[in-house]
């Protein structure tokens, strides 16, 4: 029985998927937005949450609370300096995960992790092929 066991394991060791939560994390920070599959979503979210919470108190031991999960200081400035007062008056509920359906290899579920409120996000536009003589 699994009492009040919480967490997946996600086919992987405790570092190996602790490294993981680093790097998405990171992923989650510097583009606001990350595409993985459904479970590693559901349990990024909560430490990705901790961490703008983190941003908000924006003290010393605040930053080195976030530090221990996110390494380059570049984006601990961005969470402390950008993300986070966007977020200064939210209760909490900082992400939203919207399910996209299974991927094509595996049929594994996929989903989009985001942030609620975006910043200005540059947005690529599909070139159009041109037309060339035949």
């Amino acid at each position: 029985m699994r009492h009040r066991v919480s967490g997946r394991k996600l086919g992987r060791t405790t570092s190996h998927r602790r490294a993981m939560f680093r790097n998405q994390l990171a992923s989650l920070i510097e583009h606001e937005r990350i595409r993985t599959t459904l479970p590693k979503a559901k349990e990024l979210r909560p430490l990705a949450e901790k961490m703008i919470t983190q941003g908000k108190r924006d003290s010393l031991h605040a930053r080195r609370l976030v530090r221990r999960w996110v390494d380059d200081r570049s984006l601990i400035k961005k969470l402390f300096d950008d993300i986070a007062p966007r977020f200064a008056e939210r209760p909490g509920g900082y992400t939203r995960i919207v399910k996209l359906g299974p991927r094509l290899g595996d049929a594994a579920e996929m989903a989009i992790l985001e942030l609620v409120e975006q910043g200005e996000v540059e947005v690529e536009e599909p070139k159009k092929k041109a037309k060339g003589k035949k």
